[in-house]
């Protein structure tokens, strides 16, 4: 039972990390790429996609962990998953209080409401998410290591 919870976490974790990574530097490229009004329609209707999907899967995963770490508590690698538990709930408390509030306000932006300052927001959502997928890589990386 804890093979298989471990390997349902670690999956888990992975694939949200890739989905991060792409976000930070796949699909926000391609958006601020777009023609006029469209990067910061995709940006909006992202916000609202990934918005929705997300705290499930960032809770889902510390939940995960949680369950990992508390299974094998006396075996080898749990100081990695303790630690990788930590690296993700950072990555919450992150979202919370530094992602979440821009992305709720870009996710109702059009062309016509949006502020004069949506840049410099979608700017620093970018940057602190940059932050942020660094965190949930390395909480990934302790898992792994764990699992060796």
């Amino acid at each position: 039972m804890l093979d298989a919870l471990e390997v349902v976490t670690t999956v888990v974790v992975g694939v949200m990390v890739g989905v991060e990574f792409s976000v930070a530097f796949i699909m926000n490229r391609i958006l601020n790429a777009l023609p006029e009004d469209s990067g910061q329609l995709g940006h909006a209707h992202g916000g609202r996609m990934l918005g929705a999907l997300m705290p499930f899967w960032y809770i889902g995963s510390v939940v995960l962990t949680a369950l990992w770490a508390a299974a094998a508590w006396n075996e080898p690698g749990t100081g990695l998953v303790v630690t990788g538990g930590a690296l993700l709930i950072l990555s919450v408390i992150m979202s919370i209080l530094l992602l979440v509030p821009i992305n709720n306000r870009g996710k109702t932006w059009t062309p016509e409401n949006r502020p004069a300052d949506w840049k410099q927001q979608l700017n620093r959502w970018e940057r602190w998410h940059y932050l942020r997928v660094a965190v949930i890589i390395a909480a990934f990386t302790l898992l792994v290591t764990a699992l060796v």
